[in-house]
């Protein structure tokens, strides 16, 4: 899942970059609220975790107008303003939660997870496709009962397929959620993980979950277990 950190604050900015991609997410920053219409503009974000004090705009502004936009991105407000008055302000401009600075990491990885749980209408935080489960929180995958041991982003492109089961994703929509702004889209880069991945997966199985549409991208077929 990709995220978009909006902090001017490079320090904080870091900080939250470094404990995101350690928990697996693809991280993108911006530093001004100009600078972040453009990446949501060219980009497409899971998320976006957004400071209220910006050089150029402040954020109840900027949450205003991605909203004009008809994105329905979860927006997390992060702020040391903690004042109901302003709390009620973010939510009305849009946002979808708010939490304020200091903040504990366990926290802010929390409501991260469920404004996304919220969003892909999941009860739980473990995916679970036939003999497939996949447990965000701990990040440990299994098949049939046992253990499999991935890279980040196998991992991260096996939570996407999950995420969407039996529907065709394309190499561009992995690339826009999986890896960040650096990334260059026409390498192989994809197929070389989502190879490694099936060889992880699939490896044995009368019938494979990982299907490759050509020209086009693959799909996960499975059948969706209630957790």
């Amino acid at each position: 899942m990709r995220i978009l950190v909006i902090e001017d604050e490079k320090k904080i900015a870091n900080i939250i970059k470094k404990v995101l991609k350690k928990s697996k997410y693809a991280v993108d920053v911006a530093t001004t609220a100009s600078e972040a219409i453009y990446l949501s503009d060219v980009n497409t974000y899971d998320l976006l975790i957004m400071d209220i004090m910006l050089p150029d705009k402040d954020g109840f502004t900027l949450c205003r107008e991605i909203r004009q936009k008809k994105m329905d991105v979860p927006i997390l407000m992060l702020t040391a303003r903690n004042n109901a008055k302003d709390k009620i302000t973010g939510l009305d401009s849009g946002a979808d939660d708010y939490l304020t600075k200091p903040f504990s990491i366990g926290e802010l990885l929390a409501r991260i997870r469920a404004l996304l749980r919220r969003k892909s209408r999941q009860k739980t935080n473990v995916l679970s496709i036939g003999t497939l489960e996949l447990d965000q929180l701990s990040h440990k995958v299994k098949c049939s009962g046992e253990e499999v041991v991935l890279s980040n982003k196998e991992y991260m492109i096996l939570e996407f397929l999950m995420l969407n089961v039996n529907q065709v994703i394309t190499r561009s929509m992995i690339s826009e959620h999986v890896w960040s702004e650096e990334f260059d889209s026409f390498s192989n880069v994809i197929d070389v993980h989502v190879n490694y991945l099936r060889n992880k997966i699939d490896k044995g199985r009368k019938v494979k979950l990982i299907h490759t549409i050509r020209g086009v991208g693959y799909v996960l077929k499975g059948k969706i277990n209630e957790i």
